[in-house]
């Protein structure tokens, strides 16, 4: 009888260590007692997985702070550029479904190496075009560079000598100029390029934070996981000042880099003994009531694809029929159309807002505004690790940093400067009174004289502090200088308007904006680094609830289904609906050799203004709202859940009580203190 006991007690412990049809975590996680890899082995990956978030975030840095060059590199407008910005989205969502979840069941570290070097390839193709075009050539106020004459601007009808103006050139000269046009095509290089940036940039978020907080510790997962978005944050600061750098420039280079430790790394890696029981003591697990499967494959076992391809749509069943989830990811989705619109158009938007040079832009935004972002992040990492806050805190947390931040960025209405005076833009040549749409017109009775084009955008600075389209539209008979130190004289337009010194000359370049629109400059830079900082206090909180929020199974196929919904419905859409919008305020375009459309040259301030602002406000709200719902329904099914979850665990712990009971020697029967159903009482 004894004999049979232990027998049936060892069948017994056999059967629960190993439940029918589940694979047991000790499968792929070694136990204390085994011999452990080496302990740095997470860290090793935590810096790989940094340093290609910070080398893909200064190759994306640097074309944000580029977006004015390529307008102009290119001759293309705003809703163009938006869309080259938008390919890296474009080449994400076409295979992130199906990286984020069957990489999630292969070798993840080797294949966020292979997606490194795809990385790398398209960064070398959107250098391309730098080594194919020709020269850029600078539009030059005199055709003769070397002359030391005075040469008239201004091509009057009565001499004869002076040159033809452009209009009446000779058609082969027009065609020779189309065929050189032809190379401000090679922006379809960038395209292709970014767009292969994107695909090889798949694996690396779903997959490298899913491996983060799989083997890290729950206390430890968020700070690492705001470490690596910290560092993702300081790329583009690198990438910004690069951009400024490359500004001043005459040509700019591109940047390639290349990570391959990930192929140096294991497959799994050993959980810590923190984890090891947290399905029945940790918060996910009061909130999430799931089996305890083993979400990865075995080592020794290979991947059934079949198997894996007939769960996917149950899978993503699954992930759109939480509510949690569903709505957080509509309000990130609304939140970062609003995000990526407003840094993809920030430097212009300084630009043409504030007269600042692009150089200084993108230097401000690299090195004021984006340090700010990397400052939130880590602190929200920091204040989710030190307080240990709960996933309702994580959602209030989310919630509270988007109210702050948006009702800070509302004062931005307030800091906009005027409209530059530019003669029959925004201002009539006589320079008193504003001018209205339909009366904006460059000729007027100082330069009807002149034979001037009215495509041509060559302004210069009259004393009178107007600015004109070109030199000849301001009515300048003689020139004296040459480059940027060339003098214009005797502009009859200029001296229409009173000049403080009485001179009718005029400089190079737009005339600077009004002392006050600096001091708003400084109040702008203030508030917009206080509502950097404040918006990404809420993005690691955000992340947290996203993974706490779901099944442990699903975590990289939903780490995947979250980044494609933002590059399909964020980062495609959004750089393209504000360009375009944005292109509803020019005042003044740009026209190639060949006549057709270029980019804009000059925008009207409050109109750029109203929709910049405004359309990132708008987004804002609604995103503020989604996360409200979001706040509300995680209290409901937590509440539920939590409860259902203490039934339930209440009413296992018994069952398992009986269950050992059962398997003990049938002297514990006879014992004077033990009576039947003894357990379930208690």
């Amino acid at each position: 009888m004894d004999t049979s006991s232990k027998e049936n007690i060892r069948l017994f412990s056999k059967n629960s260590m190993q439940p029918v049809g589940r694979l047991s975590f000790q499968t792929e996680y070694p136990s204390p007692e085994e011999k452990q890899p080496c302990c740095g082995q997470l860290k090793v990956f935590l810096g790989a997985l940094s340093f290609v978030y910070f080398a893909k975030a200064l190759a994306e840095g640097y074309l944000k702070s580029t977006i004015t060059q390529i307008e102009r590199r290119f001759d293309i407008p705003s809703s163009l550029v938006g869309i080259i910005d938008g390919s890296f989205e474009i080449g994400n969502l076409l295979v992130i479904a199906f990286v984020s979840y069957f990489g999630a069941k292969l070798h993840r570290p080797k294949i966020i190496g292979a997606g490194c070097l795809i990385m790398g390839v398209g960064t070398l193709l959107i250098a391309m075009p730098q080594f194919f075009m020709e020269h850029y050539k600078y539009e030059r106020y005199s055709p003769v560079s070397n002359s030391t004459l005075s040469i008239s601007p201004c091509l009057l009808d009565s001499n004869n000598s002076l040159p033809i103006p452009v209009a009446e050139k000779s058609q082969s000269k027009i065609n020779n100029e189309c065929q050189i046009d032809a190379s401000s095509s090679m922006w379809v290089y960038v395209f292709l390029g970014n767009l292969l940036r994107g695909f090889g940039e798949t694996p690396i978020q779903p997959l490298g934070i899913a491996y983060l907080d799989d083997f890290a510790s729950q206390d430890n997962a968020a700070f690492y996981i705001g470490c690596v978005q910290t560092v993702a944050i300081i790329g583009p600061i690198f990438g910004f000042l690069l951009g400024s750098l490359c500004a001043k420039l005459y040509v700019d280079i591109g940047f390639v880099n290349l990570a391959v430790p990930f192929w140096c790394l294991p497959r799994t890696l050993p959980r810590p003994r923190s984890r090891e029981d947290s399905s029945s003591s940790s918060e996910k697990s009061k909130f999430i009531m799931d089996d305890h499967t083993d979400y990865q494959t075995p080592p020794g076992e290979k991947a059934k694809i079949m198997e894996m391809a007939r769960d996917f749509l149950p899978s993503l069943k699954s992930l759109f029929g939480n509510p949690v989830y569903f709505l957080y990811l509509c309000a990130s989705t609304v939140q970062f159309n609003s995000l990526f619109g407003m840094v993809t158009y920030k430097p212009k938007y300084i630009e043409q807002q504030y007269g600042q040079s692009a150089s200084k832009a993108n230097f401000v935004i690299g090195l004021i505004n984006i340090p700010a972002v990397a400052l939130g992040i880590f602190s929200g990492g920091i204040v989710m690790k030190k307080f240990r806050i709960s996933i309702r805190g994580a959602a209030k947390l989310y919630l509270g940093s988007s109210v702050l931040g948006y009702l800070l960025f509302l004062s931005l209405f307030a800091l906009g400067c005027e409209n530059s005076d530019v003669a029959g833009l925004t201002i009539s040549y006589q320079g008193t009174k504003p001018v209205s749409y339909h009366e904006r017109a460059l000729f007027s009775d100082c330069n009807s004289r002149c034979k001037c084009s009215e495509t041509k955008w060559e302004p210069i600075c009259g004393e009178n502090g107007i600015t004109y389209a070109s030199a000849c539209l301001a009515g300048c008979q003689t020139t004296t200088g040459s480059g940027k130190t060339t003098i214009f004289n005797n502009c009859t337009c200029v001296g229409l308007a009173a000049s403080k010194s009485g001179n009718s000359t005029g400089m190079v370049g737009r005339c600077q904006k009004d002392n006050g629109c600096a001091k708003m400059f400084l109040y702008f830079l203030v508030i917009a680094v206080i509502t950097s900082y404040t918006l990404s206090v809420g993005g690691i909180p955000g992340y947290i609830l996203l993974l706490r929020c779901i099944k442990p199974q699903l975590k990289s196929f939903a780490l995947g289904i979250y980044t494609l919904a933002v590059r399909v419905l964020a980062g495609i859409p959004s750089p393209i609906y504000f360009g375009v919008l944005i292109d509803t305020s020019c005042l003044k375009w740009g026209f190639k050799r060949c006549g057709s459309k270029g980019s804009c040259r000059l925008y009207d301030s409050n109109a750029f203004r109203h929709i910049y602002l405004g359309l990132t406000m708008m987004l804002g709200i609604m995103s503020i709202f989604l996360s409200t719902a979001v706040l509300f329904t995680l209290k409901k099914n937590y509440v539920s859940k939590h409860r259902s979850f203490r039934t339930k665990r209440e009413r296992t712990m018994v069952s398992t009580r009986i269950r050992k009971e059962n398997c003990t020697t049938s002297d514990h029967l006879l014992q004077p203190n033990y009576w039947p159903g003894k357990e379930t009482q208690l």
